[in-house]
C-alpha cells in the first residue's frame, strides 16, 4: 500500500505521493509527478469467494462421476479460468495524469474535459439506464454503485460524456478539476476510444 510521503519510482520517473485511500488508490502526487488520480477497479473479495465455490462445485460434480486424475485436471483449468477472467475484468483502470483522462481503454486530452459530476448510487443507476444517451462512452462495474460523469467538450469525439464507476467519485472528479483547470495545451487529438 503506498502512504502519504512514499516515494515510488517507476518509468524513469520519481514521485512524491501526497496521500493515497485504501487499496492504494493515489489521491495526488506533489509538483514533481503528474499524476493526480489512479484507480484499478479491482473486483470485489466476495466475487472471488463465489467463484471458488463455483469450481468447488464443479469439482465435486466431476469427481464423483469420473474416475482418475481429470476431475483434478477439468479443477484446474476452470480455476485458472476464473483467475484470468476477474484479473481480465478487474484490470480496468482510471487515470488522471499528464494532461491525460484515461478510462479504461480510452483516453482523452484534459482540456476536452468540461463539466464534471460525481454521482451517487440513484444517480448513476438514472444516468446509466432511463437518462442515458447510447452515443455515450460507459465504464462502469456492478460492484461499484457511485461514477463521475465527464462531460466531453471535443467536437471530434461523438460521446456527450463519459460515465465511469469509481470508489472515489468526489477525489476523481477533483482531480479532473485540477486537471482541467492546469490546461495542459496540445494539439487536439482524435477520439481514441
Amino acid at each position: 500500500m503506498v502512504r502519504a510521503g512514499s516515494i515510488v519510482e517507476g518509468h524513469g520517473k520519481t514521485l512524491t505521493i501526497d496521500g493515497a485511500g485504501p487499496d492504494g488508490i493515489i489521491l495526488g502526487v506533489s509538483e514533481s509527478g503528474r499524476t493526480a488520480y489512479h484507480e484499478r477497479l479491482r473486483v470485489p473479495l466476495r466475487w472471488w469467494a463465489q467463484g471458488t465455490m463455483l469450481v468447488a462445485t464443479l469439482w465435486l460434480t466431476v469427481v464423483v462421476a469420473v474416475p482418475g486424475p481429470a476431475p483434478w485436471i477439468i479443477t484446474g483449468v476452470a480455476m485458472g479460468l476464473l483467475a484470468v477472467c476477474l484479473f481480465w475484468y478487474g484490470d480496468a483502470r482510471v487515470v488522471v495524469g499528464d494532461g491525460w483522462f484515461r478510462a479504461g481503454r480510452a483516453r482523452i486530452e484534459s482540456v476536452h474535459v468540461g463539466r464534471i459530476e460525481p454521482l451517487d448510487a440513484e444517480e448513476t443507476r438514472r444516468v446509466s439506464g432511463r437518462d442515458a444517451d447510447a452515443r455515450a462512452y460507459l465504464l462502469l462495474r456492478p460492484y461499484l454503485k457511485r461514477s463521475v460523469k465527464v462531460e466531453i467538450t471535443d467536437p471530434a469525439d461523438p460521446a456527450p460524456y463519459w460515465l465511469v464507476s469509481s470508489r472515489h467519485p468526489r477525489a476523481l472528479a477533483g482531480a479532473l478539476e485540477a486537471a482541467r483547470g492546469s490546461g495542459h495545451p496540445g494539439d487536439p487529438g482524435q477520439p481514441t476510444h
